[in-house]
């Protein structure tokens, strides 16, 4: 039973979050937006437009084929994707240049200006820049600091760097809410979004553009861990599920308002306060947020926890209670049994045996492909055809029905079960994407999307499931380290989006591979919904056991809840985060 939604009035079995709690929830998970915005901002900050080198001086005429103009913005559309167009200009002095992306060559003759030149020219670096085309964006950071040719490699490193910053603020915020509180890491890190996101819009140059991305990735990673276990905490046992996989639905909607912003804003950095100041609503709230009474109580502050809980009595129309009282019955029983001395455990605890350690290799490997899937169908949606705007849209819109499937059908054909559906099922939309011809751009959305539904299924799912494999001595480890995998996983979607450019469906077949192997794997798991939470080593191994179990709601024993109260406490050593 959670601490806070049964401290006042009556203290039913299971009880539902009063008003306060759902307020509180909606106010946490209102700023998941935010995060989910600044995750998914590289798809339109980073777009390479079509670009050639610029020559050393004024155009006076330009030359692409046969067709001829006084400005190159209106050759643009002629250009063919994927082809190493060049385009032919004389300058007001009379020189002659031939120009593409990456290089530009100086023509002998200036007798004439035709097109197909046999005569001898000089080749000369791009050292005057480029020019861009801007019918669809204004500017990049890719077109502000000519991110393109021998440099494009620095902007396919602004994504994993992100998520390098996501990975080490997951890490340090989780355990400065130890230390600190909740509340404090939550106001710290929405006050470090919006003033990196807003800073990240100012900056001179690359390296300082990259120095703010990576502080303000290390606030949205701290934020989202935390706020994870901020709800957990708040919210009883009966809603605590759906809760935790719903706030991944602010995530996405989150993707959706980055694609709006996109559509209506076209110039980086103006693009980029727009969505820090998303920050905004959640800042000015914050300070309504108090501190867990978990973390009250664990701390001895019980004078600032009674508060609390009078605030909650009051919000909910009920009567409060006295906190000494309710802790004097939680003492008597398993819960309040502090033992003596805590066995500390690390990562080889996770190989207890030959088959826990299957059980920790297959559900890394999970947790890899969920954030590769994940990441991969979102940034690659501007490169399916079509409007790169809608796309992204839509890649946000589908995670939320894939959400609800999760919640509605691992109650009743199983976790794993549905997972290894979800994962199968995205192997075989690769499969279909990679058949596709490039030019049906409604098909190859649709199927994107079906990918992204099942993969965001998988993903919301697989927090749980991890949670539920392993005793309460090592779960919270489990899920962390299972956390940690995840972020490798969106560290190298960016990096396997980029391969596109060796050949169009490579990322489509990495995955497919990937998720493929996963869901086979994950039918060797044990099933674990009828369950009761293992408590021990044994407990655990028992689940190998008894894979083929009936369907039927979760059933904790009375050890076993208790023993989740207590580990809540420190709970964000799960790194739970998107």
């Amino acid at each position: 039973m959670g601490l806070a939604s049964g401290v006042v009035g009556a203290r039913p079995a299971r009880p539902l979050p009063g008003r306060y709690q759902i307020f509180l929830y909606f106010i946490c998970a209102f700023q998941n937006i935010s995060c989910g915005i600044h995750y998914l901002a590289s798809v339109f900050l980073t777009v390479s437009p079509r670009h050639i080198c610029r020559p050393p001086g004024n155009m006076s005429q330009v030359l692409f084929r046969n067709i001829s103009s006084w400005r190159s913005e209106d050759i643009w559309t002629l250009f063919s994707t994927g082809h190493e167009d060049r385009l032919v200009v004389q300058l007001q002095d009379g020189d002659i240049w031939e120009l593409t992306k990456c290089h530009r060559f100086w023509r002998d003759n200036k007798s004439s200006l035709n097109y197909d030149y046999t005569g001898h020219k000089t080749s000369f670096p791009c050292s005057d820049g480029y020019m861009y085309d801007k019918s669809k964006w204004n500017s990049t950071v890719v077109t502000e600091w000519d991110l393109v040719c021998n440099r494009e490699w620095f902007a396919r490193l602004i994504q994993p760097i992100f998520m390098l910053g996501v990975l080490l603020g997951a890490v340090i915020f989780g355990y400065l809410s130890d230390r600190i509180g909740r509340r404090l890491v939550l106001w710290s890190t929405s006050l470090g979004m919006i003033f990196f996101g807003v800073a990240a819009g100012f900056t001179f140059d690359y390296y300082s553009f990259m120095a703010a991305r990576f502080l303000l990735a290390m606030a949205a990673g701290g934020y989202l861990v935390v706020v994870f276990v901020y709800v957990t905490e708040f919210i009883g046992l009966k809603s605590r599920t759906w809760a935790s996989i719903h706030m991944h639905s602010f995530f996405a909607i989150g993707a959706m308002v980055v694609a709006l912003t996109g559509y209506l804003v076209r110039t980086w950095w103006i693009y980029q306060i727009v969505l820090s100041t998303m920050t905004v609503p959640f800042v000015l709230c914050c300070w309504m947020l108090p501190e867990t009474l978990f973390w009250l109580v664990s701390e001895g502050r019980y004078e600032e926890a009674q508060q609390v809980v009078d605030t909650i009595a009051k919000w909910n129309g009920t009567s409060s209670c006295k906190l000494a009282e309710l802790l004097s019955l939680d003492l008597n029983g398993p819960v309040g049994n502090k033992p003596t001395e805590v066995k500390k455990h690390n990562l080889l605890d996770l190989f207890y045996d030959w088959n826990i350690g299957t059980r920790t290799l297959t559900l890394w490997l999970i947790w890899f492909t969920g954030s590769l899937g994940f990441y991969s169908f979102s940034l690659n949606s501007v490169n399916l055809g079509g409007n790169e705007y809608l796309n992204l849209f839509l890649m946000g819109a589908v995670e939320i029905p894939a959400y609800v499937f999760v919640c509605v059908g691992m109650n009743s054909l199983g976790r794993r079960n549905i997972l290894a559906f979800s994962l199968i099922s995205t192997a075989l939309i690769c499969g279909v994407i990679m058949v596709i011809p490039n030019d049906y751009h409604i098909w190859s959305v649709g199927a994107t999307m079906a990918g992204k539904f099942a993969i965001g299924a998988a993903f919301g799912l697989i927090y749980l499931y991890t949670a539920e494999l392993y005793p309460t001595l090592v779960r919270s480890l489990a899920v962390g380290s299972g956390s940690m995998v995840c972020r490798v996983g969106s560290i190298v979607a960016p990096l396997c989006v980029s391969l596109s450019s060796v050949w169009i469906f490579m990322p489509q077949l990495l995955l497919g591979i990937v998720a493929f192997v996963s869901g086979v794997l994950t039918l060797m798991l044990p099933e674990t919904l009828g369950k009761p939470l293992a408590t021990t080593w044994e407990e655990a191994a028992k689940l190998d056991a008894a894979k083929d179990s009936s369907s039927g709601e979760l059933l904790p024993t009375a050890n076993s809840t208790a023993l989740e109260e207590r580990e809540v406490i420190h709970s964000e050593d799960a790194g739970l985060s998107e």
